[in-house]
């Protein structure tokens, strides 16, 4: 098809779509009602129907069967292509049976899943790849699927080249043997394409597409997810931990930046109560894990978040977050707002979810946002949801699945999608792998994300240079091609302007001149978008760039100054520390945003300098100990206590965590030092108050906790002895799961009860 021809089908399409959706804008939402719970549930496997029928939503909504067994089986994952032919990754071996049997045996698939006739339901399956090793991670780049495996560190592209559905070309486009011998559940997930031109994963890495191979950059100081990740349409990105039973982290300030949480504040009300309707036997946490209705009190499996950014779909709905609870059988929805440049999440109802099922095998793994505008869920429809490390002959959980037959419970699959009786799902089917350039531009601006997103990743992927004018030409708001075109009534959006932006950035078109124009426009978020593509100029020290950022130091944006301070990181501390001491004094509260991201900013620029580390009179083995904790200690803990441990003061403020140097818990008893790591500390320290809480650490190894904790006490004026990771394991398996801070108060009645022995 020509360009103009196809570019007018297009925009008509989509400027139709958008004028008929500014009648469904008004669409009113209805309140989720919790329904009575059923207390004594039934294990007995559904059909499709049957389970769709036991799902509860706020009225209004209904579920749609995509794909069910045996089209499917076993789903985790899924991905598009840029001709929206979805790929469904199976992990066909997970919990066969009770004790996982099996499990890492190379028989696992990924699947490629096409609807011939339009009706929004999958009716032709081709095994895409198979023998794969439980695969996690996939991401469509144009007509290559990369695929990561579970235990494996390497990347690989596959491609159909004679367009019989199957793969028959594997590229590796990232090296590295490094065996990941973790838990399955503990691996890295995500391998998402974000609005920066990153690829991220849940855990201390991101890659960036070059060429045809991936490069890796490494993160320090990040929090770290499991299951899934999320974005927005400004790129900030949202994480779960099921571990850390953390239902929502990591959406403070982008991981490049480190890591910030805001504990109680980030969260509205009781956000991490989960509302199921069916009692909740097959839990390890056991009964301290259920209310008097049997039901789950507190979420635990969390995972598969998206953000959804569709079209066909309430407009209430666009940015919130959804989060599956495979556990408790439902999804939530959070609202996402802001509080003095704090980002909040909320759950949308009162005591209720968004979406809730009383069948026991219903287990929503993952959403997505579709190319048709709708939410889109992969329910496993297993039996068991809890690895086998955790379904042992001790375990509390073994009997219960035992007791429901919920072992025997496999191979089956489905995959539904959220659509609203009032709004029709888009039923244009993409085709952009054969898209010009042209039409990706004009793409931008779709009003679904999906669309956008795939737009500018094409166009970074093929390294469109011939469109850089267009673009800047719609980042600008000048006259362009497409406004030339008779047909083209609608401006650019303001999404359509930050992807034009950032689809710049990839092509490596984001020039200074261009840079300091976007500083001044009208939008808060292009101003944003341009600080942060501006980073290569701070990290040189440019001096046209640093003068507009001191201009922009009294932004009256709050994000604005926010980003400028993450920004100010790739500075020196020398030029930045005064920018910094200028944009924090905006912060009326010491609590807010702009403070604490200033704080970790100035902290990792003070961890720049050298330390010295002492190593006199320790064995060999603790001095690699204590050396390798000096490289733990700068890299977090010094962000907040400082270089010294003497606790690092910003401006003119009071210190913003207690010192460590000298200290009596640093140089008493370890066991009460352990304590404090592992679940964190909160209240007055010696009398003082500080601004923010020793966060709680127990999701990082034993022996990196030992080798910081050795580092601490030997060193930063302290004398006391080394820490070994047998140390910390004996007081966690005391302490538990413990994510509530101690307080000092607590910690001396521990102290006496011992003592009183």
């Amino acid at each position: 098809m020509k360009f103009s021809t196809f570019l007018l089908l297009s925009v008509i399409a989509v400027t139709a779509d958008s004028c008929a959706l500014k009648n469904f804008d008004d669409v009113p939402e209805m309140a989720a009602v919790r329904p009575p719970v059923i207390t004594h549930p039934s294990p007995q496997q559904l059909s499709p129907e049957e389970s769709m029928k036991s799902m509860h939503l706020p009225k209004g909504y209904r579920v749609e069967l995509v794909a069910s067994e045996p089209m499917i089986e076993e789903p985790v994952a899924i991905e598009w292509d840029a001709n929206g032919r979805l790929y469904v990754a199976e992990m066909v071996s997970y919990m066969q049976d009770i004790n996982g049997t099996n499990e890492n045996e190379p028989v696992s698939k990924i699947v490629r899943l096409e609807d011939t006739d339009g009706d929004g339901r999958m009716d032709k399956r081709t095994v895409f790849i198979d023998s794969l090793v439980l695969p996690r991670m996939m991401l469509a780049i144009d007509d290559r699927l990369i695929v990561a495996e579970t235990y494996s560190s390497n990347l690989y592209s596959y491609r159909d080249t004679n367009n019989d559905g199957v793969a028959d070309e594997k590229v590796q486009v990232y090296h590295d043997d490094t065996k990941d011998t973790r838990n399955l559940e503990h691996q890295r997930s995500g391998l998402m394409w974000n609005l920066d031109n990153w690829i991220y994963t849940s855990r201390q890495l991101r890659y960036k597409w070059d060429g045809n191979k991936l490069k890796i950059d490494s993160l320090i100081d990040v929090p770290d997810g499991q299951w899934g990740m999320a974005y927005d349409d400004y790129g900030r990105l949202f994480l779960s931990s099921a571990g850390g039973e953390v239902a929502a982290l990591g959406f403070q300030q982008m991981p490049a930046y480190g890591e910030l949480e805001f504990e109680e504040a980030q969260y509205e009300g009781d956000f991490h109560s989960p509302w199921p309707i069916i009692a909740t036997p097959d839990i390890e946490g056991g009964k301290k894990r259920l209310r008097e209705d049997s039901t789950l009190n507190h979420f635990t499996a969390s995972c598969g978040q998206t953000i959804f950014r569709g079209d066909r779909l309430p407009k209430t709905m666009k940015g919130d977050l959804f989060i599956c609870e495979p556990v408790g059988r439902l999804i939530r929805r959070a609202k996402v707002f802001t509080r003095e440049g704090v980002r909040v999440v909320k759950n949308a109802y009162d005591k209720a979810e968004f979406l809730a099922s009383t069948d026991m095998n219903f287990r929503p793994v993952n959403t997505a946002t579709g190319p048709d505008g709708c939410l889109y869920i992969v329910d496993m429809y297993h039996g068991i949801i809890q690895e086998g490390n955790w379904t042992g002959p001790s375990s509390y959980i073994r009997p219960q699945i035992l007791r429901y037959g919920l072992d025997r419970h496999i191979g089956k699959g489905r995959i539904y999608r959220i659509v609203h009786e009032s709004i029709p799902p888009d039923t244009q089917k993409p085709n952009l792998l054969s898209a010009s350039p042209q039409e990706l531009v004009a793409l931008l601006s779709h009003p679904n994300g999906w669309w956008r997103d795939n737009a500018q990743r094409l166009l970074i992927v093929r390294n469109e240079q011939s469109v850089v004018p267009a673009l800047k030409d719609i980042v600008l708001k000048r006259s362009s091609l497409l406004d030339k075109l008779m047909f083209w009534k609608e401006k650019p959006t303001l999404q359509g302007r930050i992807h034009a932006l950032w689809t710049l950035e990839g092509l490596h078109a984001a020039d200074k001149s261009l840079l300091l124009e976007v500083m001044k426009d009208g939008n808060p978020e292009l101003r944003k978008m341009a600080i942060w593509i501006s980073e290569p100029f701070i990290k040189d020290n440019d001096a046209g760039i640093m003068k507009a950022l001191v201009q922009m130091t009294n932004d009256p944006d709050v994000d604005v100054r926010t980003q400028l301070v993450q920004s100010l990181r790739y500075s020196t501390a020398n030029i930045a520390r005064p920018i910094l001491e200028e944009t924090v004094a905006s912060d009326t509260s010491r609590a807010g945003m702009i403070y604490q991201a200033a704080q970790v900013t100035i902290g990792h620029l003070t961890t720049s300098l050298a330390v010295h580390v002492n190593t006199d009179n320790l064995t060999e083995a603790d001095k690699a100990i204590v050396l390798k904790g000096a490289e733990n200690f700068k890299s977090l803990c010094s962000s907040c206590h400082g270089n010294d441990g003497k606790g690092l003061k910003f401006g003119g403020s009071d210190r913003v965590a207690p010192p460590l140097a000298g200290s009596p818990r640093v140089n008493g008893d370890p066991s009460r030092l352990i304590r404090i790591v592992l679940s964190g500390l909160k209240g007055p320290v010696d009398g003082k108050e500080y601004p923010s809480i020793m966060p709680p650490q127990l999701n990082s190894e034993d022996e990196w906790l030992a080798e910081v904790l050795s580092y601490i006490r030997t060193n930063l004026g302290n004398k006391a002895s080394t820490i070994h990771p047998q140390d910390i394991k004996k007081v966690r398996d005391i302490v538990g799961r413990r994510w509530d801070p101690w307080t000092l108060e607590e910690l001396d009645r521990i102290n006496e009860s011992q003592h009183s022995k």
